[in-house]
């Protein structure tokens, strides 16, 4: 069974080690290539440019998770890690200070900054720095070109546009977003492999990442969403009783003037996209017109519990799919 994945940070990063263990999938050996039984399109909205060098913070966190590299605690950046680097740009008085910067993260950095400087692009450094973590999935990005979400603020009285990382992590999100916009998103391509592995895949699975700009952001790129609607697609839901499971989801939603409720989020999504979506039993009796919505518990509390959500996922995909006799 070959399932495509859309997926952000933290959330879909934890759903996908869930989903490899209710596939039986293992990390390859040395000298093996990934299985292409899970292909991940990683969201690059999120990505931005500090210190001379490109950060992808969820294709990272994707990488470190599935690769045993994760600071389990935070959900991102590497384990054991310390911040040595980001303590002396400070001291130099290098700006920003807001972002997290660790030493072992650094690495991964450099790797590609001298990489996109010899003129590769970034699935082709993607696909390199895996061959160090061994994800044991094929993880691409959504597009070779730069996209970054900025977020459109007011701060006394006056209006600006800032990127969604010092929105998300200098502000809390506690400024309230008037807009979201993915800059160069309309002209940006899938990244090569993409289209082909969705044009296999058996089932697509939405994790429960952030629906406006990890989930949204990748199908916001043309071609992507349009190739998905042909397949059997299931979702979990990121909203448990009205509530993000983690981060701040609900501010994002906000903005974009969708109600945090699980039923709100598949309906945004929509019903020629999704056919199948999974809601908490605080959320049970949830009704979205031209959706099979179902019910069971969606806390991600232990290896076990993502497991079953993520075995959940997959018998309500092949239920569709066998009902749509092989459409996708």
């Amino acid at each position: 069974m070959r399932i495509v994945v859309p997926a952000g940070g933290i959330g879909g990063a934890r759903f996908l080690r869930g989903l490899k263990a209710a596939l039986g999938v293992d990390a390859p050996t040395p000298g093996e290539q990934s299985t292409d039984a899970i292909t991940v399109i990683g969201n690059t909205g999120d990505d931005i440019t500090l210190f001379g060098l490109r950060i992808c913070p969820d294709l990272d966190t994707v990488m470190y998770t599935l690769g045993g590299g994760i600071d389990e605690e935070r959900g991102w950046g590497r384990a054991e890690e310390t911040f040595t680097v980001k303590e002396e740009l400070a001291a130099y008085g290098m700006r920003p200070t807001w972002f997290g910067l660790g030493d072992r993260d650094t690495a991964t950095h450099i790797v590609r900054a001298q990489m996109i400087a010899a003129g590769y692009p970034l699935s082709a450094i993607t696909e390199a720095l895996c061959d160090r973590w061994r994800p044991g999935v094929r993880l691409l990005p959504m597009t070779d070109d730069q996209v970054e979400t900025h977020v459109v603020i007011e701060e006394d009285g006056k209006r600006r546009a800032i990127h969604f990382q010092e929105w998300w992590i200098r502000y809390r999100a506690s400024v309230p977003a008037l807009s979201i916009v993915g800059v160069g998103a309309e002209d940006a391509a899938p990244a090569p492999g993409v289209l082909k592995a969705i044009a296999e895949a058996d089932l697509v699975v939405l994790p429960p990442s952030n629906p406006v700009v990890s989930v949204g952001s990748i199908l916001n790129v043309p071609g992507i969403r349009e190739a998905m609607v042909d397949k059997t697609v299931v979702g979990v839901s990121p909203i448990i009783g009205g509530a993000p499971v983690r981060g701040m989801a609900d501010a994002c939603l906000t903005a974009i003037g969708v109600e945090t409720s699980a039923g709100a989020v598949a309906a945004h999504l929509g019903a020629d996209l999704l056919d199948g979506w999974l809601v908490d039993e605080a959320d049970a009796g949830t009704e979205v017109e031209g959706i099979e919505v179902r019910s069971r518990p969606l806390y991600m509390s232990d290896p076990a519990a993502t497991e079953a959500i993520a075995g959940a996922a997959l018998d309500l995909g092949r239920e569709l799919a066998g009902r749509k006799g092989g459409r996708g």
